[in-house]
């Protein structure tokens, strides 16, 4: 199993997009974070996590499931870090890969010690992107693939139905 861990105001505040977003509102500049991680998730198949410390949401430790991606808000007095540190301990094991995304150089150093991989920011970026255009190629081939009608039937025939279907005959 791939897990990522996601330290999302780290990510929000390296992306040109979410940084245009967070200028005018925290909120859309998360909630387009969850977005694109959820897309990454349901293409990429690993399980995404995504941390946002307290510093911008007060309150209590909370966990939710958007779009099957976890987010985890931490403790009022808590850092992303060490909400980050601490689920790299828990979820390492010999069955499980661990990928950190922050561009936080101090985070990274630290989760690469305790066995987790790391990912800056812009790596996840271009992975991102690339994704996306492996999703387009796949819509273009199958689109490409799909047979014009069920019946196999020359072109002019076509073309021929579809004056009637429209009504141009």
């Amino acid at each position: 199993m791939v897990v990522l861990i996601v330290d999302g105001y780290n990510i929000i505040g390296d992306w040109d997009e979410l940084k245009l977003l967070k200028q005018k509102d925290m909120s859309q500049a998360r909630d387009r974070l969850i977005e694109l991680m959820a897309e990454y998730q349901a293409y990429s198949g690993c399980r995404v996590i995504i941390v946002f410390d307290a510093y911008y949401v007060r309150g209590i430790e909370s966990k939710l499931k958007q779009f099957k991606v976890e987010i985890i808000y931490t403790k009022e007095k808590e850092t992303a870090d060490e909400c980050i540190e601490r689920l790299v301990k828990k979820l390492k094991n010999v069955k499980t890969r661990v990928y950190v995304a922050t561009s936080d150089y101090t985070e990274q150093r630290v989760t690469f010690g305790q066995g987790a991989l790391r990912k800056s920011a812009r790596e996840l970026a271009i992975e991102l992107e690339n994704l996306n255009r492996e999703i387009s190629n796949s819509v273009i081939k199958h689109e490409n693939s799909k047979p014009k009608s069920k019946i196999p039937l020359p072109d002019d025939i076509l073309e021929k139905f579809e004056k009637w279907r429209r009504g141009d005959m």
